[in-house]
């Protein structure tokens, strides 16, 4: 998410001259054991997130909020709805630090299985375990909305669903018009050009 990346330009030297984080030791070192950061990582981003969210918790305004200000020449909300709820494992509504540092870490130091597993659980948008079309048409709509402007030439809806159509076929193996997780990811790992779309979601996560 953008909260590690704007902060993560600022030097470590930088940081450390500045008050510290007060971080809980077993927290801490319970998600260094869970996730793929180090100490001084988790401290940078747990600073950036306390200064986005200071509740220590984020519900899902505010993460759209949050959103909105990265990708101004798009609609966000709908692509941002999806994102919070792959982010909310226990669906309570709200985001803790612990649940967004976890995913950050698949995300951006993941294994491509890791990452591929992640992609599906947002995919599958009603959690029922496989990916319809529909459910693909609305993450990839839905995405397109939140570039927006900075797309070009803007493609219509057609033109999306037809991407959509072809995906879907090289991903649904068994044509039973569902996409299971292995599917997804044998499909996947064997196709450079499914890989390649997969990219899309580089810019939006």
């Amino acid at each position: 998410m953008h909260v590690l990346r704007r902060h993560r330009s600022v030097s470590l030297d930088e940081e450390q001259e500045s008050t510290t984080v007060r971080y809980h030791p077993e927290n801490l070192e319970q998600l260094q054991s869970q996730t793929h950061f180090s100490r001084q990582e988790l401290q940078l981003i747990y600073r950036g997130f306390k200064n986005d969210c200071p509740s220590g918790v984020v519900n899902e305004d505010t993460f759209k909020n949050i959103y909105a200000l990265f990708f101004p020449l798009g609609d966000s909300s709908k692509y941002a709805q999806f994102l919070f709820n792959a982010f909310d494992k226990d669906k309570n509504g709200s985001l803790s630090f612990e649940e967004l540092v976890c995913d950050l870490s698949v995300l951006l130091r993941g294994t491509t299985e890791e990452k591929l597993n992640w992609a599906f659980n947002l995919y599958d948008i009603n959690k029922d375990g496989q990916i319809t079309k529909e459910e693909m048409l609305d993450i990839l709509k839905a995405i397109y909305d939140l570039m927006g402007k900075s797309i070009h030439p803007r493609l219509k809806e057609e033109a999306v669903r037809q991407h959509v159509r072809m995906f879907f076929q090289k991903m649904d193996i068994n044509q039973d018009g569902v996409v299971t997780i292995d599917e997804f990811i044998d499909c996947c790992q064997k196709d450079e050009n499914a890989m390649q779309s997969l990219k899309i979601f580089d810019n939006a996560v």
